[in-house]
């Protein structure tokens, strides 16, 4: 079996062997950046703080999702949200392409719904049933099952990049930057962008992520943070929620460029397992 997801899980390797992730790319007027081994994201960061036009990102094409198929029988896929970028169906329409060719083969192209965070508790869930064994239809509807199941949660203290493509006004992208505050949200079951609330200063954002996972259905199972270039507070973050569950098991992941992109320095992100 071999496991494929674009970029934004925030993944080079697995603890598994046939792991293959495409690039999704960000843009600007004047430069381009591809989210793969080569994305220097501290320099991409610079760059776009400082960048004072348009910018926005790109899903794989079908080309590239299709050359990642290439040899496998049986191959589940993971992909960000549809509702916020087209890779689902470019990853979907890559493996019509792909069974047209090879008609024995078996393809299961999953929405994540979700985005960083959220695919990585996913896709380790994945590599554990099929280090299981279990079968392909077997994995495929305990994985979807697990997805909706799952919650993610996050905290922006920048809101430029999204202001720059325009999906927040600039106005309340700049005050919100000038006074400390952290915009938090979570992912809705339809895959958009819920922002919930605001919270000033760090440790303040930290305690509303751990409020709003246990509101959640939290009760200690396993949890990933990724953060972008702020693991003082991904470790702190990891600290309060062992704080009440001593056992729970928390990694945390670095971001790459996609989810970087969108939740620029400092931003963090945790998504848990839910009963």
């Amino acid at each position: 079996m071999r496991i494929v997801a674009d970029s934004s899980c925030d993944l080079f390797t697995l603890d598994y062997e046939d792991f293959i992730t495409v690039p999704l790319s960000i843009y600007t007027d004047k430069r381009s950046f591809t989210d793969d081994e080569t994305l220097n994201v501290t320099e991409m960061l610079d760059y776009l703080a400082k960048y004072k036009g348009r910018s926005y990102t790109s899903c794989p094409p079908i080309d590239l999702w299709k050359q990642a198929y290439e040899g496998a029988d049986e191959i589940f896929v993971m992909t960000v949200t549809s509702a916020l970028s087209g890779s689902y169906m470019s990853a979907l329409n890559a493996a019509e392409m792909y069974l047209e060719e090879h008609p024995s083969a078996r393809i299961s192209v999953i929405d994540s719904l979700s985005t960083g965070a959220e695919e990585v508790l996913a896709l380790n869930k994945l590599v554990e049933l099929i280090k299981e064994g279990k079968d392909f239809e077997t994995i495929d509807q305990t994985i979807r099952t697990y997805l909706k199941k799952s919650r993610l949660f996050f905290s922006f203290f920048s809101l430029h990049n999204l202001s720059q493509n325009g999906r927040v006004n600039k106005a309340v992208s700049l005050a919100l930057t000038a006074l400390n505050i952290a915009v938090t949200g979570t992912a809705t079951a339809e895959g958009k962008i819920d922002v919930t609330g605001k919270a000033r200063g760090e440790k303040k954002s930290l305690q509303t992520l751990f409020k709003d996972m246990t509101a959640a259905g939290y009760k200690g199972g396993k949890a990933i943070i990724t953060h972008t270039e702020n693991e003082e507070a991904a470790v702190d973050l990891k600290k309060l929620v062992q704080e009440t569950y001593p056992d729970a098991d928390i990694k945390i992941v670095p971001t790459r460029g996609l989810c970087s992109y969108y939740m620029e320095r400092r931003g963090v992100v945790i998504s848990c397992e839910t009963e």
